[in-house]
């Protein structure tokens, strides 16, 4: 039997709708799986339809963040979630949006946030369905991520989440580990243009990968690519503060950033830095100002 999907636009841009369409083995993926309803596929049941009555449903995927003061078909997103989330299985929260609030968090007039966080506070509205919760962040979410995860959920997988109820198996590195920059870092060898193949960008470039959870670089995008792999800066888009301002800026005080990476002591960071500068590694600075 078909794992029957329900898919709910809140605020949203349609990013990680666009980026689940393209998702390679969507042929597949239905053959298992299919809509009640979806903003951009072909389904059943129209948005209308789902908004007038309950429709019997075993996952329920929200993308965009969440208000009251904000309609469906002539209906409050709010009530609409509550109709379903009582009887569903699962409710996947996907994208930095429907997770964190994301951009709309600024919309006026709309007072929005994540379904169970804004930023890093929590919200009360549907903290009795927290247990049913999964929090996919991104800005879009990869659609390997996506498929993934449900296919997980369909088979009853007990997946460990974080605090902010992201799962484990997807959440539990940085941006950082899987970077092919990682040895510039090491040694503080910098980037000086955007979109070079050599260099760091978390020194100069505002680059968040080391306090950034996810998997970019090990889910490629198209098989193939990261941001930081094409040479530009990770902007943390799986973290609750996202988006912030200066994308492309490391706030320094006296020259150290002003945030280090996960886990590591202050004091541990400069002495590590003052040795790792102190030493010339002509392969590495030839390759980067020989491009």
């Amino acid at each position: 039997m078909k794992t029957r999907l329900l898919w709910l636009q809140g605020l949203a841009c349609n990013g990680n709708t666009h980026s689940f369409l393209n998702y390679a083995s969507m042929e597949r993926f239905l053959e298992e799986f299919t809509f009640i309803h979806h903003p951009a596929i072909e389904t059943p049941y129209s948005l209308e339809e789902v908004c007038a009555r309950y429709i019997e449903t075993d996952i329920l995927i929200i993308e965009g963040a969440v208000s009251g003061s904000f309609t469906r078909a002539g209906h409050s997103f709010t009530a609409l979630i509550e109709r379903y989330a009582p009887h569903v299985q699962k409710i996947v929260t996907l994208g930095t949006c429907a997770t964190f609030g994301g951009i709309f968090r600024e919309s006026p007039g709309y007072d929005a946030g994540g379904l169970l966080f804004t930023q890093e506070e929590k919200n009360d509205t549907f903290k009795a369905y927290a247990d049913k919760v999964v929090s996919l962040s991104g800005c879009p979410v990869h659609p390997d991520l996506l498929a993934d995860m449900l296919y997980m959920l369909r088979e009853g997988m007990k997946i460990p989440l974080d605090e902010f109820h992201r799962p484990l198996p997807f959440f539990a590195w940085t941006i950082h580990n899987g970077c092919t920059r990682n040895e510039y870092f090491e040694y503080k060898v910098d980037n000086h243009h955007y979109g070079e193949k050599e260099g760091c960008m978390f020194y100069d470039h505002g680059c968040q990968a080391p306090f950034t959870h996810g998997s970019c670089n090990k889910i490629l995008w198209n098989e193939v690519n990261s941001k930081t792999r094409s040479g530009e800066p990770c902007h943390g888009c799986t973290e609750p503060t996202f988006p912030r301002q200066n994308f492309y800026t490391t706030k320094k005080n006296m020259g150290i950033p002003q945030y280090l990476p996960f886990d590591v002591p202050k004091r541990a960071y400069l002495t590590l830095s003052g040795v790792t500068k102190a030493f010339k590694i002509p392969r590495l600075e030839k390759r980067l100002y020989d491009a």
